[in-house]
């Protein structure tokens, strides 16, 4: 039986890393939900925004779209101008 050379090693732990940093960041995601209590999905959005998180990460975190995360976060991207 041949055996799997340290490359091929790598990449599946590298794999397997990826696969529970993943988990990770769901669990981060749901975590700081939960204490974020009554927020609106709009600062929820944005709060997981603000940590880092990509837009399909946070709509799979908050059941919904990521078009919908992308709009409910644009206002981070852009200044307000004086009126």
């Amino acid at each position: 039986m041949p055996t799997k050379s340290g490359r091929d090693r790598t990449e599946e732990l590298l794999i397997q890393l990826n696969h529970k940093l993943d988990v990770l960041i769901m669990v981060v995601g749901f975590f700081s939900i939960e204490m974020s209590g009554d927020r609106s999905t709009t600062e929820r959005a944005r709060l997981l925004k603000m940590a880092g998180l990509d837009n399909q990460t946070i709509a799979d975190i908050l059941n919904t779209s990521p078009a919908t995360i992308r709009t409910l976060t644009s206002n981070l991207r852009t200044r307000r101008r004086p009126r």
